[in-house]
């Protein structure tokens, strides 16, 4: 006997699916960090380093590439002495934060589900960041 196949009720995705254009970018290992690390305002490569605990400098210094080659992030060079170089959001950037920031969230609960606590201060900063705070 086989079994009927049952019709999916969710809506189809696009061919070109619109949640794989968005990983493409948001995908890299360390990137929604760094992209989080920018919502606060501009950053430059030392504060970033700080800012994202683990990264390794050739990891960020790629990571970076990437994001402003894609367009996430615009790279400005400070007319300082020595000259310095900051990071910031782009307006594209700037879209990602509140899907960020609503994974982070999915984040928490499924910590919490696992019994781990999730330390209040950590998380009103995070929400602070976000607007929330």
């Amino acid at each position: 006997m086989s079994l009927k196949i049952r019709k999916n009720r969710a809506a189809a995705l696009p061919p070109t699916c619109p949640v794989g254009e968005c990983m493409v970018l948001l995908g890299g290992a360390w990137t929604p960090n760094i992209l989080w690390s920018l919502s606060a305002g501009p950053r430059r490569f030392s504060e970033l380093r700080i800012d994202v605990p683990g990264i390794s400098a050739k990891v960020l210094s790629t990571r970076l590439k990437e994001l402003e080659e894609k367009g996430a992030i615009e790279r400005r060079i400070m007319p300082t002495s020595p000259p310095s170089v900051e990071y910031s959001l782009s307006d594209l950037g700037e879209e990602f934060i509140p899907a960020i920031h609503a994974i982070v969230e999915v984040g928490y609960r499924l910590k919490q589900r696992r019994g781990v606590e999730v330390v209040r201060s950590e998380k009103a900063a995070v929400d602070a960041v976000a607007g929330d705070g």
